[in-house]
């Protein structure tokens, strides 16, 4: 956005749920009977979910969970033997079966120091602690997690949580659902969707007398912006929260995926500990990982981490019990082991990893760039450049006709433009309102992690359609 806007807390309000994926099932169940359509199936490219779009998964991934499910296969010559040898060591850390209890409530102790040792090697040797990584069933439960933890008070005591928009399109829900206030902050489309200091400050500002301010939410790379944050933007991010007392949540699931030219993932961990011990014992920090990343893609496995940093130990004790509870699943955990540590050069299935890899992060950054130049040249959208993730999240500037429509109707017009579009193309996007955006700023969130030809197909559709709406309404 070219401006500041005045916006009010609770403007990422819950919303009545577009329903759009449920109505995309029930056209390919409607398809599977026979009922003609003018496409011959739907494309889902409305969330970051690579295999139901049409990418394959990790060969290694599914070899070690394969042998670990079924234990003959250790014997199976076919398999890699460092798949077969990695599988035998994760059944024995898990008790010899995948049905079994974690060891610990906490997760498998193999595991914990597996995930602490990539952190630590990440961050080029700050030192990580098993005892501060928290596991659970994904990211969106890690967060749940901490919100039931900070979340009190009501009116102008309730907390409140510094929130981007757009934001994750799961991210209103949560905080609704465990009675946090949104504190909205814009990000600078115009500026390829970077933070703007200025504007976290005119939030926080804005909701002092509304809440009460603790926790500052940061997806980076952004989600669904694809922007990636500099290191000055992060120094700067920390020394905000340090002033103002306000822990720090940040997610950084699509750290394995940036391809913008001369763009890098750093931690906010590395710089806070490259920034010294005025912050890096001081600033609360909780950064959340997962499976569902880019180059795994395993949203269905549900499994993910988040590291606790400069939490009252009394905090960081109960968010583990919290999570004893219910101790974590056994299969998440081994393929967040194959995530933290995959393949070494010289182990038998390290080329295979490597091209795959490879075929990913390529298609992905190829993808990115033919959409984003493919829908700047459809009249009326504009889409700034991603630089790492999965989505593309691009403007439209619907005719008036088309949102008077909408209002008719009580829907969001960028929710009516992407039923239309699944009802006579058969393509499945997201509705930027789901992101939390409001008001003129229509948008739409397209996954550009497919099968090139997949993608193609979408555009094809995608463009067919808008260029009828345009014509429908001139």
């Amino acid at each position: 956005m070219s401006s500041v806007q005045e916006v009010n807390p609770r403007v990422l309000r819950i919303r009545a749920p577009t329903c759009l994926q449920r109505e995309a099932a029930r056209i390919t169940q409607e398809i599977s009977q026979g009922a003609e359509k003018p496409f011959k199936k739907v494309i889902d490219v409305s969330s970051g979910d690579p295999h139901r779009a049409g990418m394959a998964p990790i060969s290694f991934v599914r070899q070690v969970l394969a042998a670990c499910l079924y234990p003959e296969l250790l014997k199976e010559e076919s398999l890699p033997l460092d798949a077969r040898q990695r599988a035998e060591r994760l059944l024995g850390a898990c008790g010899g079966s995948v049905g079994s209890y974690s060891v610990t409530s906490r997760g498998i102790p193999h595991v914990l120091q597996g995930v602490a040792e990539f952190i630590t090697r990440r961050d080029g040797g700050v030192t990580s602690d098993p005892e501060s990584i928290v596991f659970s069933t994904g990211a969106q439960k890690n967060l749940l997690l901490v919100l039931h933890l900070m979340a009190s008070g009501e009116g102008e005591a309730q907390t409140g949580v510094l929130t981007p928009v757009p934001c994750p399109h799961t991210l209103p829900m949560l905080l609704d659902a465990c009675g946090v206030t949104a504190v909205p902050y814009l990000l600078m489309e115009d500026q390829g969707w970077a933070l703007d200091l200025v504007e976290l400050h005119r939030a926080l500002k804005t909701a002092r007398g509304c809440c009460e301010p603790r926790a500052l939410y940061i997806s980076n790379p952004g989600n669904p912006t694809g922007h990636v944050q500099d290191r000055k933007t992060i120094e700067d991010v920390i020394r905000f929260a340090a002033s103002e007392g306000l822990v720090l949540l940040v997610e950084e699931v699509y750290q394995d995926s940036t391809y913008g030219q001369q763009k890098e993932f750093i931690s906010y961990k590395r710089v806070l500990f490259d920034m010294g011990k005025k912050y890096s014992e001081t600033v609360e920090l909780i950064s959340i990982n997962s499976i569902s990343n880019a180059s795994m893609g395993e949203c269905g496995l549900r499994g993910s981490y988040m590291e606790v940093i400069n939490l009252d130990p009394a905090v960081n004790k109960y968010l583990r019990n919290m999570q004893a509870t219910s101790s974590p699943p056994i299969l998440p955990q081994l393929a967040l082991d194959v995530m933290v540590s995959p393949p070494s050069p010289g182990d038998p299935s390290y080329e295979t990893y490597r091209q795959e890899i490879l075929h990913i992060q390529t298609t992905l950054s190829l993808n990115a760039q033919r959409a984003h130049e493919f829908l700047n040249d459809l009249p009326g959208v504009s889409c700034q450049p991603a630089m790492a993730g999965v989505f593309l999240y691009p403007r439209l500037r619907l005719p008036p006709q088309m949102i008077e429509e909408a209002k008719k109707l009580g829907v969001e017009a960028d929710v009516l433009y992407c039923q239309w579009l699944l009802e006579e193309e058969g393509v499945c996007l997201g509705a930027g309102c789901e992101n939390g955006h409001e008001g003129q700023n229509y948008h739409i969130r397209l996954c550009v992690l497919a099968p090139p030809a997949t993608l193609e197909e979408v555009l094809a559709r995608l463009c067919s359609f808008h260029l009828r709406l345009l014509d429908r309404f001139p």
